[in-house]
């Protein structure tokens, strides 16, 4: 039996999440789950805001990780409940987990990336810098991988690829003892 990967790439909007996302998706032939999009759905349908993105994401990793497939899950994370939940979606999967925190660390760069980001569907709602700025995020209560976003993305698919061939070697090392 194959086990999962599930790759939680998280951060702040405008880091370079999606960008990253979709080059790492290719790469691996990973499944996407993008919070925004499937926010953006359920708005449409009239559900309105609130947990029923992730919610739906955490089981939909879940069934895909069970396949024995990777999963990136590309979200905000700002709690730490919801970094909870990404841990326990793979441990009931029996698959193993990469997490990753991207950062902008220069605020123009972070804030130019904010201002300048295109619609990816009618009706989507980007946030202003003034919101990216103020948004609170729980302390991480361990140590992730942290990836430099301000440099070029194929440099920082460089750093993701390198975490997760580092966390299957270990899983695997880990499996044969």
């Amino acid at each position: 039996m194959t086990l999962g990967l599930l790759v939680s790439l998280s951060g702040l909007p405008g880091a370079g999440k999606t960008t990253l996302a979709r080059g790492l998706c290719r790469t691996l032939r990973a499944v996407h789950l993008r919070i925004d999009s499937i926010e953006h759905a359920l708005r449409a349908e009239g559900f309105g805001d609130g947990p029923g993105g992730y919610v739906a994401a955490y089981a939909v990793a879940e069934d895909n990780l069970r396949l024995g497939l990777t999963v990136v899950a590309d979200c905000v994370n700002p709690l730490a409940v919801t970094r909870q939940s990404w841990r326990d979606a793979a441990a009931r999967a029996g698959a193993g987990i990469v997490e990753l925190v991207l950062t902008c660390p220069d605020p123009s760069e972070h804030r130019r990336r904010v201002e300048n980001r295109t619609l990816d569907w009618p009706g989507q709602r980007l946030p202003a810098w003034a919101d990216v700025a103020a948004k609170v995020v729980d302390p991480w209560d361990f140590t992730a991988t942290r990836i430099d976003a301000g440099l070029p993305p194929e440099d920082c698919l460089v750093q993701v690829l390198a975490a997760v061939q580092s966390a299957v070697q270990s899983a695997v090392r880990s499996a044969a003892h």
